[in-house]
This record gives C-alpha cells, sequence and structure tokens, in this order.
C-alpha cells in the first residue's frame, strides 16, 4: 500500500469558530481594551480599534484554536495602525486627551497609562510592540512599514521618556523600566 503525498488539511475543528473568537473577546475584554487605548491613545480611537478587531476575527478564516488568542491581539495591532495611519493623513494625531475616567475608576495605572499616552503616537505604538508584547523589531519594522532602526530608535526615546516619568536618572535602567510598566499593567514578564 503506498502513501499520498499530499498533506491533509485541519479539520474544522482545528481552527476557531466566530463563537471562539467572541468568548475570547469577552474573557479578555479588560486587556484587549487596554491594548487599544494604549495604541491609539484615546478612548473613542480605542473602541473603535476594539470593535474593529472582533469584526476582523470574526472574519478570518483557517485560524488555528490554539492561534486564536495572538490572532485577536494581532487583530486588535493592525487596528490600531490603520486608523492611526488615517489619523496622521488627516493631520489630527494628538496625545492631549486624558485617560478616560471609567478607566482610571477601575484601574489603578493612571500615571503609567498617562505616560505610555503621553508618548508621540510612533513611540507609543512601537513602546507598546516591542516592550510590552514583545514583538521583534523585524516584526514591528514590517506592520509599521519603515526600518528596524526606526523602531529602536522610537523604542529609546519612549523608555527615557518614560524614565523621566518616574524619576529615573540612568538610561542604563531601561530593562527596570520596561519590566515596571510590564507588570503595572498586568503584561507577563519581560525576558531579555
Amino acid at each position: 500500500m503506498t502513501r499520498s503525498n499530499t498533506k491533509q488539511a485541519g479539520t474544522s475543528s482545528d481552527y476557531a469558530r466566530v463563537s471562539d473568537f467572541e468568548q475570547i473577546f469577552v474573557e479578555d475584554m479588560n486587556s484587549l481594551y487596554l491594548l487599544s487605548l494604549l495604541l491609539t491613545g484615546s478612548r473613542e480611537r480605542a473602541e473603535k480599534c476594539f470593535v474593529t478587531g472582533l469584526s476582523e476575527c470574526v472574519k478570518a478564516k483557517r485560524v488555528f484554536k490554539g492561534w486564536a488568542r495572538s490572532w485577536a491581539r494581532r487583530m486588535i495591532f493592525q487596528a490600531a495602525i490603520r486608523l492611526m495611519m488615517a489619523q496622521k493623513n488627516d493631520g489630527r494625531t494628538t496625545n492631549t486627551e486624558v485617560v478616560p475616567r471609567i478607566l482610571t475608576e477601575t484601574l489603578p495605572l493612571q500615571r503609567e497609562v498617562s505616560a505610555i499616552l503621553n508618548l508621540t503616537v510612533f513611540d507609543r505604538i512601537v513602546f507598546v510592540m516591542s516592550t510590552l508584547e514583545q514583538y521583534s523589531d523585524n516584526d514591528c519594522a514590517i506592520l509599521l512599514s519603515c526600518r528596524r532602526t526606526d523602531v529602536g530608535m522610537a523604542r529609546s526615546r519612549a523608555l527615557r521618556r518614560l524614565a523621566n516619568v518616574l524619576g529615573y536618572e540612568s538610561s542604563r535602567q531601561t530593562l527596570t523600566i520596561a519590566r515596571y510598566f510590564s507588570a503595572s499593567l498586568g503584561y507577563e514578564r519581560i525576558s531579555v
């Protein structure tokens, strides 16, 4: 008996369904909304980003169940990037909006979130992607359509600015800053 050289595609039970993504967005609502807020810089844009991320996930075909959570986060990133690029082209990118009161009442993070929201748009997105979400410089550069060196410089600027907010005097303490923000915002440990 000879075996066929064709690869068998996964069965439909191997792939995430609409109900799986809906469950992820309900279970991870706070962290996905916080991610949306940190990326977009305002409550209105964060809500739009969150809804767009969910809608893109629901439309997704053939995403393995095991990858569904990371896929949801990636869709949030892509929605935020599209939203911020559209705003940049309209000339409406500002960082002046204060952290929404409802968010600060439920999360004791006003200082940390405000510090991140006060970064420039590009530096903020790079900081969240590379430091908090641990995307590689190469992945950040691809998603943001820029050079890897731009990503590194933006992350350095963000860490320096955040160090000033926390009162650190030395730029050698960037890992401490990254760990501080990761722990404060509920992200898992930062590995270097």
